[in-house]
């Protein structure tokens, strides 16, 4: 189990830009959402976007900290559309 700010910072350490939310689905504390938005997703797939945010959360995920997660990744503008 990790705290939810702990998961949060980690995202941020690697993608400083990002705007993160993160919940917990279950109560259980391991089984997570994670809504990210940055820049750094312009001009990349959506498995590379994923890509960035699971590299930030490796250990965490390798030590079963976080057991699942689900993951929604936005670039500013496609987050901006997705809010209307």
């Amino acid at each position: 189990m990790v705290a939810l700010a702990q998961v949060e910072d980690m995202i941020k350490a690697q993608i400083p830009d990002a705007q993160v939310v993160v919940r917990d689905l279950t109560g259980g504390g391991d089984h997570l959402e994670a809504i990210v938005v940055s820049a750094e997703f312009e001009g990349k797939t959506m498995i590379k976007q994923h890509q960035l945010v699971y590299g930030a959360l490796q250990d965490a995920m390798a030590s079963e900290a976080i057991h699942a997660l689900a993951l929604k990744t936005y670039t500013p503008q496609a987050w901006e559309a997705a809010q209307r």
